[in-house]
C-alpha cells in the first residue's frame, strides 16, 4: 500500500514536506498568502472579511514592540512569524488543539524550526522571547475577542487577561481584503529582514 501524501505544492512551485520540512522549500510569499487566507476564530467573527492570521501576526508584532521597546529586528521578526506554520496546517482554536493532542504541536514545531532557519533565526525560540511573544499574542486575542468575536470584556479577561490600556492605545482590529493583508505582511517581513542583514 502506498503511504499517504505528506507534502503540499505551494503557489511558488515549492513542494513542502509537512512531516520533514526543509528551509529551502519555504518562501515568504507562500507564508503571507496562506496566512492572509486563514481565518482566526474559525471565521466566527463579525464583518465583511475574516480576520486573518496574517493580520493577527502584524498586530502581535506591533504589541510585542510596545511590550519590549528595545527589541531587536530579529526578535520582532520572530514575533511576526509566531504563527507562520499555520500557512499550511491552518489555525486551530485551543479546544481543538487540546483534542488533537501532541501530534499537532510536533508538526507545528518542525515547521516553525524550518521557517526560522530559512530566515536566519534560531530554530527554537529562546524561552524568554517566546514568553514575551505569547504575552503579545494574548493581548491580541483579548482585542479580537472583544471587538469582533462576540466576547464581553469580563469573559475575554478571564481567558486572556485584561491588557493595560496604554498597551493597546490607538490600536484596533482591522478587517481587510486578504490581498491587502498579504501585501502588508510581506512588506513588513522584508523590512525586518533588511534591518537584520
Amino acid at each position: 500500500m502506498k503511504p499517504p501524501r505528506a507534502w503540499q505544492r505551494m503557489l511558488s512551485g515549492r513542494r513542502l514536506d509537512l512531516l520533514d520540512p526543509t528551509p529551502m522549500d519555504i518562501e515568504i510569499e507562500d507564508i503571507a498568502h496562506g496566512l492572509a487566507f486563514v481565518a482566526r476564530w474559525n471565521g466566527q467573527t463579525v464583518g465583511d472579511y475574516a480576520y486573518s492570521v496574517a493580520e493577527h501576526s502584524l498586530l502581535v508584532e506591533e504589541l510585542f514592540a510596545r511590550l519590549v521597546p528595545n527589541a531587536s529586528p530579529d526578535a520582532r521578526l520572530t514575533a511576526l512569524l509566531h504563527d507562520a506554520p499555520e500557512y499550511v496546517i491552518g489555525d486551530m482554536i485551543s479546544p481543538v488543539k487540546a483534542a488533537v493532542g501532541p501530534e499537532y504541536e510536533k508538526l507545528d514545531k518542525r515547521l516553525s524550526a524550518a521557517i526560522h532557519i530559512r530566515f536566519g533565526l534560531p530554530a527554537v525560540t529562546p524561552a524568554r522571547l517566546k514568553k514575551q511573544i505569547k504575552q503579545a499574542d494574548r493581548i491580541s486575542a483579548w482585542m479580537e475577542a472583544t471587538q469582533i468575536a462576540g466576547f464581553a470584556e469580563a469573559e475575554a479577561s478571564r481567558f486572556f487577561g485584561r491588557p493595560a490600556p496604554g498597551l493597546i492605545a490607538g490600536l484596533s482590529i482591522r478587517l481587510r481584503p486578504p490581498v491587502a493583508v498579504r501585501a502588508d505582511y510581506t512588506a513588513r517581513h522584508h523590512a525586518l529582514l533588511g534591518q537584520i542583514g
